[in-house]
């Protein structure tokens, strides 16, 4: 196994698998995985999950792929910093795009920053990297 020590800290004594992901049930019983745990931060004192801010940010005509993280923020403890690359064709303004996120979005999860990329760093597999952007982040935020 390639991850044996990984996997093996995910397991309970009791065999269940812990995998990360963070969820919520509604009143009939479905289960909506939401994100993973390891990419939410905390921002004011409230959750934050990045797949909710994506989601907002490509509701814009003018965003082809969104990623966002959070970044330390001196008074909130961390802000949200969305990497976004524009849709081919298009003149996308950073400032226009913050405007359009807080008209969507709970005023601590709109995103303070962003920064426009050719591309967004993915894995072999296509995965978004999410590792670097947070790196990048720090300075930006």
């Amino acid at each position: 196994m390639r991850c044996g020590t990984r996997t093996a800290a995910a397991l309970t004594a009791d065999g269940w698998l812990r995998t990360g992901d963070a969820a919520t049930i509604d009143d009939d019983g479905f289960l909506t995985l939401v994100d993973r745990w390891k990419d939410m931060y905390i921002s004011g004192g409230e959750n934050v999950y990045p797949a909710e801010v994506e989601n907002a940010l490509h509701e814009h005509p003018a965003v082809s792929q969104a990623a966002v993280v959070g970044a330390p923020h001196p008074r909130w403890g961390e802000s949200e910093v969305a990497f976004v690359v524009p849709a081919a064709g298009t003149d996308l303004d950073p400032v226009s795009l913050l405007e359009f996120c807080a008209e969507r979005l709970a005023r601590y999860k709109a995103p303070t920053d962003v920064v426009l990329l050719d591309e967004l760093p993915r894995n072999a597999t296509g995965k978004v990297l999410k590792a670097p952007l947070r790196e990048r982040a720090t300075g930006a935020a």
